[in-house]
């Protein structure tokens, strides 16, 4: 609870928490380790409103999110896309790292904080490494409500998604995966198989990985607002 309480304190930003509007905001954020990060603030309009960090995948930046930002606006979300350390904006190494976690948690502490997020209503979306950075920053973060990992990794260079996933317990969390995309089909599938609670397992015959998902197939993005959509109840 400590943790959780100067994660929200340490959270610094240019637009002030309690604003609104439809217009995107640049956001700066520090996680508990010092790290500057930077991210990009999607208000949906009108009152408080369910929220979503949206989290990119290694070596890409938070313009990978950007339509589907868009699209959750258009749907009554808000959401606030990450730029991980060590790329785009923000500060400290790009080598993948459980401390990526810790900037998620930095991006979950912000909308928590914020007067125009309905409590308790905040999810995560993370791309391939970014899932994993969710999963580990949920397992820490009761505000988070619900996961969706686009393409997991059950271990990149041994940053484990189970480790995340004992903490994250029975919350909602919904694995996407491509049948062309052998290494995240297999993790899926097993995450899913023995039908654990609040998990579900989504399919795309389209060869991709990540968040390019959201690029080739609509499918998968109408699935995944609609996901959120019943979850996050907006």
């Amino acid at each position: 609870m400590r943790r959780w309480i100067a994660l929200t304190l340490l959270a610094s930003v240019i637009a002030a928490p309690g604003s609104a509007g439809a217009a995107e905001q640049t956001v700066q954020l520090r996680a508990t380790d010092g790290t500057a990060l930077v991210a990009t603030f999607y208000p949906a309009a009108g009152g408080p409103a369910p929220a979503v960090v949206l989290v990119p995948m290694l070596t890409r930046t938070r313009e990978d999110w950007r339509p589907f930002a868009e699209r959750l606006q258009t749907a009554g979300a808000t959401s606030l896309a990450l730029d991980l350390r060590g790329h785009g904006g923000s500060s400290g190494s790009a080598a993948p790292s459980a401390a990526m976690g810790l900037d998620v948690q930095a991006a979950v502490a912000w909308l928590a904080a914020r007067s125009d997020v309905r409590p308790a209503t905040i999810a995560i979306v993370g791309a391939s490494f970014g899932g994993t950075a969710a999963v580990l920053a949920a397992g820490e973060a009761p505000a988070v409500k619900a996961v969706a990992v686009l393409s997991p990794s059950a271990d990149y260079r041994g940053v484990r998604l189970d480790a995340g996933l004992r903490k994250y317990g029975s919350r909602p969390l919904l694995l996407v995966a491509s049948t062309e995309d052998p290494y995240a089909l297999r993790t899926a599938r097993a995450l899913t198989e023995d039908e654990a609670p609040g998990r579900h397992l989504r399919l795309s015959t389209v060869a991709a990985h990540g968040s390019r998902l959201l690029d080739r197939d609509p499918e998968v993005v109408a699935a995944l607002v609609d996901w959120l959509r019943q979850t996050l109840l907006f």
